[in-house]
C-alpha cells in the first residue's frame, strides 16, 4: 500500500476519535438551535458550554468569496432583520449576491415571533446585534473555548436544482477547503452534503477529510429518487437502483466515510448493513429524548440534535461518557 493510499485511511480513523474515545458522537445542530440563535457565535458558544464532541454547521459563499456560516442560500425572512430591526420580506437576497460587509448589516439573533419557525423552537433565547459569522470566526471561537478538542461537521449548502443561488460546485468546495487548511482544522473536520457532487470534489482534492453523505427520502426532499429512470441529480452520477435500492451500498460506492440519514428512515437492518460496510451512521436531527434513547439502543454512532442538553441527559442516564463542557460551561 502506497503512502498516498495510507494517509486517507489514517485521517479517517483520527476523525473517528469522538466515537472511539467516547463511544458516541454528540453533534450540536447549527450550534444549539433549540436554545440559542442558529449558526451564530452565541449559538456555538452555548453548544460548547453544554459540551459537544462536534459542532454541526452550514456554509455559504459571499459575493466577495468569503466563507460564512448560514443554513439558507437566501436570507430567511423568519430569521433575519435589517439594520432598522425590521423583518425581511420576500424575495430576500441570496448570500452569494452580497459582499461580507453588507451581510454584516443584518441581524440573525431572533426568530420572527409570528412565524411557524418560532413555534417550533419556543425555548430559543434570542438576542439583538447577532451577525452572520465567517467560518474562520466560528473556528476561532471553538478553538478558544474547546482547546482544540472539538470537531467540525461542515455542510455545503448547494442544490443542483438551484444553481444560481450559489457559486458553482467546484469553486464552492475549493474555497471551503482553502479555509479549512488555512485554519488548520483538517484533522478535525468532515464535510457533509445532500449534494454529492461537492463530496466527490472533496474526495478528489482532500482525501484526508472524511465525507458524510446526507440522505432523505421525503416529500419535502428526496435526494436519492429511487425507482426513477437514471441517477438522481443529487448523487453525482450514481443511481441507487444500480445498488439494489440499498442506501448504505450506494454511500459506500460513492466513497463515503459516514452515512447521515434522516432519523425516521433508519431501521436496524439498514444500520447493520451500513456498519458492516465500515460506515459510521450519524442520524439527523433528533430532538425528542425518547427517540434519542431508542436510536442509541439501536446502535447508531452519533446523533445530530438541536438540543445537546437533552442528548447529554439521555447519555448520562445510560452511563455513557460525555464530552466535557468547554470553558467551564455547565
Amino acid at each position: 500500500m502506497t503512502r498516498t493510499m495510507v494517509w486517507p485511511l489514517i485521517a479517517a480513523l483520527l476523525w473517528a476519535a469522538p466515537a472511539i474515545a467516547g463511544g458516541f458522537d454528540l453533534q450540536g445542530h447549527r450550534g444549539a438551535r433549540g436554545l440559542a440563535p442558529e449558526n451564530s457565535l452565541p449559538g456555538f458558544a452555548k453548544a460548547l458550554a453544554i459540551g459537544v464532541s462536534t459542532l454541526e454547521l452550514d456554509v455559504g459563499i459571499t459575493a466577495d468569496r468569503r466563507v460564512v456560516v448560514s443554513h439558507d442560500p437566501r436570507l430567511s425572512p423568519s430569521l433575519v432583520r435589517d439594520g432598522n430591526g425590521a423583518w425581511l420580506g420576500k424575495p430576500t437576497p441570496a448570500i452569494n449576491e452580497l459582499p461580507l460587509a453588507r451581510l454584516r448589516g443584518f441581524d440573525i439573533g431572533r426568530i420572527a415571533p409570528d412565524s411557524r419557525y418560532a413555534r417550533r423552537f419556543p425555548e430559543q433565547v434570542g438576542q439583538d446585534g447577532v451577525r452572520i459569522p465567517t467560518l474562520a470566526e466560528v473556528i476561532a471561537l471553538t478553538e478558544r473555548m474547546g482547546g482544540g478538542a472539538v470537531y467540525f461537521n461542515i455542510e455545503t449548502k448547494l442544490r443542483p436544482d438551484r444553481p444560481d443561488e450559489t457559486l458553482p460546485v467546484n469553486d464552492f468546495v475549493d474555497l471551503l477547503l482553502a479555509e479549512i487548511r488555512q485554519t488548520d482544522i483538517a484533522a478535525r473536520a468532515s464535510i457533509q452534503s445532500f449534494d454529492w457532487r461537492s463530496l466527490r470534489r472533496v474526495q478528489r482534492l482532500a482525501p484526508d477529510i472524511p465525507t458524510v453523505y446526507l440522505t432523505a427520502q421525503q416529500r419535502w426532499l428526496d435526494n436519492l429518487q429511487a425507482g426513477r429512470p437514471g441517477p438522481s441529480p443529487w448523487t453525482a452520477g450514481l443511481d441507487i437502483d444500480d445498488h439494489g435500492g440499498s442506501v448504505p451500498r450506494l454511500v459506500k460506492a460513492a466513497g463515503g466515510s459516514v452515512w447521515s440519514p434522516y432519523y425516521r428512515e433508519l431501521d436496524g437492518e439498514q444500520l447493520r448493513e451500513a456498519q458492516g460496510l465500515g460506515l459510521k451512521v450519524i442520524v439527523w436531527t433528533v430532538n425528542d429524548d425518547w427517540r434519542m434513547a431508542e436510536l442509541i439502543e439501536l446502535g447508531v454512532d452519533g446523533i445530530i440534535t438541536d438540543y445537546p442538553d437533552r442528548l447529554r441527559a439521555v447519555m448520562a442516564e445510560k452511563g455513557m461518557p460525555l464530552p466535557p463542557p468547554a470553558n467551564g460551561g455547565k
